[in-house]
Order: C-alpha cells, then sequence, then structure tokens
C-alpha cells in the first residue's frame, strides 16, 4: 500500500479557512451531504392516506429496510403521496425525495422517475448506498401499478 492511504483523514481532521476554500476531493462520495441530511431528519410527505388509489409495501431483504407508499390521484394527477419507511439514512431520506419529486405529476411522468433522478435531486448518496434510492422509487412504481389494477377492476393486494 502507498502512503498515501489516509490522506482522506486529513480533509476531516482539519477545518478550512473559509468556505470557498473546500473542495470536495474526485472519486466516490463517502458522506450524506447536508440535502441528504436535510431529508432524513425532516422527511417530507410522513404519514398514511385512507382511501388511497394506489398502495405498495416494498422491502430490502439485503439490508432490512422497508417502505410503505400511499397515493391518491386526481384527474390524472398524483394529488397526494405519504410514506412510512423503516430503514437508514439513504433510505428515508431518497425515499422523501422521490415524493416530493412524484407530488403533482401525472401519473405518466411519475412512472418515468429513476433512482438516478431522485440520487441526482439530492446531490448525490454515497456509492454504498445507491441501492437505497431504490426503495422509493420502487413503492412508487407498485403504488402505480396498484392504482392501475384498480382503473382495470382487477383485485390489488389490501392496504393495512
Amino acid at each position: 500500500m502507498s502512503a498515501d492511504v489516509n490522506d482522506w483523514k486529513e480533509l476531516y481532521s482539519k477545518e478550512p479557512e473559509t468556505e470557498e476554500e473546500f473542495v470536495i476531493p474526485e472519486g466516490p462520495l463517502l458522506f450524506y451531504n447536508e440535502l441528504v441530511i436535510d431529508h432524513f431528519t425532516h422527511p417530507r410527505n410522513v404519514g398514511e392516506l385512507e382511501d388511497a388509489d394506489g398502495y405498495a409495501l416494498i422491502g430490502d431483504p439485503s439490508c432490512g429496510d422497508q417502505m410503505k407508499l400511499w397515493i391518491k390521484v386526481r384527474e390524472g394527477e398524483i394529488a397526494d403521496i405519504k410514506f412510512k419507511s423503516f430503514g437508514c439514512p439513504g433510505a428515508i431520506a431518497t425515499s422523501s425525495m422521490c415524493t416530493v419529486m412524484a407530488a403533482g405529476k401525472t401519473v405518466a411522468e411519475a412512472k418515468l422517475l429513476t433512482d438516478d433522478d431522485v440520487i441526482a435531486a439530492l446531490e448525490g448518496i454515497p456509492e454504498h448506498k445507491q441501492h437505497c434510492s431504490l426503495l422509493g422509487v420502487n413503492a412508487l412504481q407498485e403504488a402505480i401499478r396498484d392504482f392501475e389494477r384498480k382503473q382495470g377492476g382487477e383485485e390489488s393486494p389490501a392496504a393495512p
């Protein structure tokens, strides 16, 4: 190993003289940024919706994260969206941002939302946490499918 393996520690051991001097090093993102922390500590659209038009329960067995998501659709738009999540800061923050991005969109527009869109909106998340961004997007897509099943008269999974 080279002598440079601990150089990253220097970035965290000293305070920058001015805010403009601090430059995020190139390479993988190793920490949560302020926007991600804000969505984790103050998640948007938390709760449940009674009489939801679409519902999903999604889980990631590899890390234990789980999310419930409800949508109400009015005139083809997502009029309201709520979620409850059990998971790490990355899962909660990306789920929160996903709901913010989907609210007010048409169902067709919301179906196009990707985990990359959510990561970009959060200005990045640590690489080893990017799988967390799938939780919210997958729950949104499943809730939309549930809504569409109900519109077609098909049986859908019961929401608790």
